[in-house]
């Protein structure tokens, strides 16, 4: 009989502890954090930001903000195999809020400077298309849009006079004014 219940127990505990979240053991650097889906599951990495933005993708799952990665008030989340490099914003942005959209200068792009500026350009049909810009310190992507891939200078990169795009990439980039 005690084998039995053990057993039960053992099962209802496993099955817990399927249905809930993994939580991440995110590597911190500064105000970064390196977030992971562990074997495609969706992780939670525990941060007190009230937003992010992805520095650098280490995966070879496109990282999209709010499909494969976004921030809620359990902490940062990444799914489906997207790993990488995210960073403190500062604000709400990113559309988190009911009824916020997008502008330039929503808090927590840019780092809070206030002189960045958001450019959205896009590949269509995975051609090349560049978008004028004027840049200051550089371009880079503060939220990608598409399922491609967005990897800099392979399918993005920039000139003083704007972001180039290829291969399917979509995506909202600062400045850096």
């Amino acid at each position: 009989m005690k084998s039995i219940l053990g057993l039960a127990g053992t099962i209802a505990l496993g099955a817990a502890a399927l249905a809930l979240p993994h939580v991440a053991h995110a590597q911190r650097g500064g105000d970064t954090v390196n977030c992971y889906s562990d074997q495609g599951r969706r992780s939670v990495c525990r941060v007190p930001w009230r937003d992010a933005r992805l520095v650098r993708q280490d995966s070879d799952t496109a990282c999209v903000r709010n499909r494969t990665w976004g921030i809620d008030r359990g902490g940062l989340w990444v799914d489906n195999g997207c790993r990488g490099i995210f960073q403190e914003t500062g604000g709400w942005g990113g559309g988190n809020r009911p009824g916020s959209g997008w502008d330039d200068h929503r808090p927590g792009w840019g780092g809070g400077s206030g002189g960045d500026r958001i450019v959205s350009c896009g590949s269509v049909d995975n051609r090349r298309a560049f978008c004028s810009a004027r840049i200051g310190r550089g371009a880079r992507l503060v939220e990608q849009e598409s399922k491609n891939t967005c990897r800099e200078g392979s399918t993005y990169g920039f000139n003083r006079d704007g972001i180039w795009v290829d291969r399917g990439c979509r995506g909202k980039f600062s400045t850096g004014r």
